[in-house]
């Protein structure tokens, strides 16, 4: 019975912070799709009470914020680049398509850096990543069922800040502390999106959309998630991280009543179908290499 304990709460930090994840692009695209919100107050709403989750977390547990020790000003950068760049994204975009961008961008990030430190990926790699892109260029191509071009360009840049900001923060002992030091780091660079928020805006249910957008799916989301990787493998996390734009998506068609188009479904399986014979390859060739 003690190992069925640890086993089940695992599983339920990891369903709950999967559907957390996803859950941000739906209260996104809900609040821009209604403009109860403009982009910008949104970012700055999402990350402010991100922050004041992720503190009040901390405390909790008896433990000091030592933001200059766990936060990065570039890390806290690259989260603000994802967040502004997200929230820009779902004014055009709906949630299924952007969450499939953004994904789709932060594995081909992963990739470059892995590529550009030296790694060389088998056969099984190349032809997974050759699935994934052939898919996210088929979602991307011109024509009725295209995403909206400037959305998918802006939810392309918040996939590689994401992937940049995940690559700078692996290996942190302190994962909780680091994502709190770098969400109160990210606050004061909300003033760079002043030129853009000409046409500021908000309605009660927008604010509301916005900070659950930072305190639940963002800050709880990351400190579900960090918990439920104590217990899971590499590949796990991996793979489990693929559910999220088919929940987003699942959630844009019952929740949004958005359209599931046969361009996305085919090109988001193309997308998930080569990431996941990418990762199960390379898990593979990790287990016999030792023998």
């Amino acid at each position: 019975m003690t190992d069925d304990k640890p086993a089940a709460g695992a599983a339920a930090c990891t369903i709950a912070a999967m559907l957390a994840f996803a859950g941000n692009s739906l209260l996104c695209r809900l609040a821009l799709r209604e403009d109860s919100i403009d982009p910008g107050s949104f970012t700055a709403l999402r990350l402010a009470s991100g922050a004041l989750t992720l503190l009040l977390v901390v405390y909790l547990r008896g433990r000091k914020p030592e933001l200059r020790v766990h936060g990065n000003p570039y890390s806290a950068l690259m989260l603000f680049v994802y967040a502004a760049a997200f929230s820009y994204a779902y004014v055009s975009l709906s949630a299924a398509s952007g969450a499939l961008i953004l994904f789709a961008f932060v594995q081909a990030t992963m990739i470059a850096v892995a590529l550009w430190r030296g790694e060389r990926p088998q056969w099984f790699e190349w032809a997974g990543w050759l699935l994934a892109t052939t898919g996210m260029l088929w979602l991307l191509l011109p024509g009725v069922d295209a995403p909206a071009p400037g959305g998918a360009l802006l939810m392309a840049g918040a996939g590689i800040a994401w992937g940049i900001y995940s690559l700078r923060g692996a290996g942190s002992r302190r994962p909780v502390e680091s994502t709190l030091a770098n969400f109160v780091f990210s606050v004061p660079l909300v003033v760079l999106l002043a030129p853009f928020m000409g046409g500021a805006h908000w309605t009660s249910s927008g604010v509301w959309l916005a900070i659950a957008s930072g305190a639940l799916t963002s800050g709880l989301g990351y400190v579900l998630w960090y918990a439920a990787l104590r217990h899971l493998r590499s590949i796990q996390a991996a793979l489990v991280q693929l559910s999220v734009p088919a929940i987003a998506a699942a959630g844009g068609v019952l929740l949004l009543h958005e359209p599931l188009t046969m361009r996305l479904v085919l090109a988001g399986s193309l997308v998930l179908g080569g990431i996941l014979l990418a990762r199960l390859g390379r898990e593979r060739l990790a287990r016999v290499k030792p023998a």
